[in-house]
Formats: C-alpha cells, structure tokens, sequence
C-alpha cells in the first residue's frame, strides 16, 4: 500500500505540472480570473505532491540518538504543510482575484482556449481521481468515506484524494462561470466561479488541517487493534490483568505500546521476565507496525491509586 500512495502522489505530481502550465496560458489569452484561479491551484496542487513525497522520504529515515522513536512523524507535519498552503495560497489569491474582478469587471476574450483546456484538464483529473479513490477504497476496507479519513493513519492517501476531489469541482465550477460570463457576456459570473473556486479550496485546507493536526498530536490505533494487543497480553501466562493499555502513531507504520500489567503473585522474577519477553513478542508478531513495546510491572490497587494522583495533580 505503501508503493501505491507513493504512485498515487507521483501520477498527481506530474499531471497537475503539465495542467497548470495549460491553464495559465489559457488564462493569459482569455483574460479570465477563473482560469487563473485554476492555474494557481494547480501550481499548489503540484507543490503539495512534492511536500508529500519529501514528507514521506524523510519520514523513513532510522531512529538514531536525537529521535529514538524514528522520523515517522514528518508524513504528518508536512500534511499539515500542505493543508496551510492550500488556504494561504491556493485559496488566498483566488478569493482576491475573483473579489478584484467582481468589483473591477472585465470583459473576457475568446473563451475557446479555456474550454478546450477545461475539457482536457477535466479528463486528466477525473483519470487521477478516479485511481486516487481505487486505491483509498482498497485502504479503507468496509469503513465509510469519512470515517476513512477521519480513523486514516496514513494521510498521502486522502490528502490526495481531497486535491483530486476539489480540483474537480473547481473544473466544473470555472467550466460553468466561463459559460455563463459568455453566454451573457456579463463577466462578473467569470469573477463569481472565482470566489466559489477559492471558498472549496478553503473548505478543503480546513479539513485537512483538522485531520492532520490530530495525528501531529498523537492518535492511538484503532480500537479493534487496541482490543487484540489488550487479549494476547491477557493470555500470556502468568498474567493476572491488564490495568492499563496505550498506544500512539509515531507515524503510518510505527507504533509505540505501553501496558501496565498485574502480574500473578507467586510468580518468580524469572518467570514474569518470560512473561514480558512473550507480550513484545506476540504483539510485534501481530501487527508489524508495532516497533516498541513497554511493560510496566504494576499491582491493580496500585495502578488505580496512581492515576487518582496524576488525575489529582492535573486538575
């Protein structure tokens, strides 16, 4: 799946470089403001794939001394990267260009560059989209859209996707202005497909943004993941209970798992270090994202009385 994001973003990449050069040229010979909107947004569209892919790239690096727990958490600061400049930049310059021509109107030249680059950009995007939401489908399993999104640990997938999505819409939005501003030669529906193009970039970036901070703030796994640790832990021998388990997403394939463990009272120390060593083991072979795992040897009574203490000195 991995590979697949990395094609899905490559694809993206390229087909939003070619279509931006298109659009500003159309833009340059009809003098609409939608077109240059779309320009533009292409442009960040192109940018985003390239903050995705370095994200990614960094992300893989090794542990080392400074960052003992790895770098997987670039993937989710440089998301977050992409959800800022599609507000500030994408979504910026086109409300002010279409609120600039709404209140300084001006008549459009010949609009037959523009439809036919529409026409063609309209294909190639809904050719990206179509390969973006195949391979988000596949990820998401039988989850909803936006549950996906919302319980998604890796975000080059759906950050795509949105891009795609709005990218789409903002085709058919400046398709429809376009048509409109000639049909009656009144360019003011050109000035207007401009505002609604940046209102769907800014819908989108603020999406984005609050899915992407969460991860940078640190999401556990999913609670079915939660739940299988919580039993194979449960069965090891020599367990008594679980008190506590935690998890936390260092990035899309790293995961850090604490338990806090009540173990049985006759049990010697040899055989509770056996019991430790057998929870990394069998959690690690489970769910290969898992890359630490740390056992806190913990009476129940106790456990309960420290977070009634650490409940206490936090209020």
């Amino acid at each position: 799946m991995a590979q697949k994001s990395r094609t899905v973003i490559l694809a993206a990449l390229i087909g939003n470089g070619v279509i931006a050069l298109a659009k500003f040229i159309a833009a340059a010979l009809s003098g609409s403001a939608a077109m240059l909107a779309e320009g533009i947004h292409s442009v960040v569209d192109t940018g985003n794939q390239g903050l995705m892919l370095l994200g990614r790239a960094r992300g893989q690096r090794p542990p080392n001394e400074r960052f003992p727990f790895g770098h997987g958490k670039e993937v989710y600061f440089w998301a977050f990267v992409v959800a800022l400049s599609i507000f500030a930049v994408g979504a910026g310059i086109s409300l002010y260009e279409g609120i600039r021509h709404l209140v300084h109107p001006a008549p459009l030249g010949d609009p037959i560059v523009s439809y036919a680059v529409l026409g063609i950009a309209i294909v190639a995007e809904s050719l990206a989209w179509w390969y973006a939401w195949r391979t988000f489908r596949q990820a998401k399993g039988a989850m909803g859209a936006v549950q996906a999104v919302r319980e998604a640990k890796d975000p080059t997938l759906f950050v795509v996707l949105l891009e795609d999505s709005a990218a789409l819409l903002g085709l058919l939005v400046a398709l429809a202005g376009i048509t409109m501003a000639q049909a009656t030669g009144n360019p003011v529906y050109d000035a207007a497909a401009t505002v609604v193009i940046g209102l769907i970039l800014g819908g989108v970036a603020a999406w984005l943004a609050v899915e992407t901070q969460s991860l940078l703030i640190g999401e556990a796994a999913h609670p079915g993941v939660r739940a299988v640790m919580r039993k194979l832990a449960r069965d090891t021998p020599g367990v008594q209970q679980i008190n506590e388990l935690a998890t936390l997403h260092m990035g899309p394939q790293s995961v850090i798992v604490t338990l806090s463990v009540d173990f049985q009272d006759d049990l010697s120390a040899e055989q509770a270090e056996e019991a430790v060593a057998h929870i990394n083991r069998v959690i690690k072979d489970h769910f290969p994202e898992v890359k630490r795992v740390f056992v806190e040897v913990e009476s129940w009574p106790h456990h309960r009385a420290q977070v009634a203490a650490d409940g206490a000195s936090g209020s």
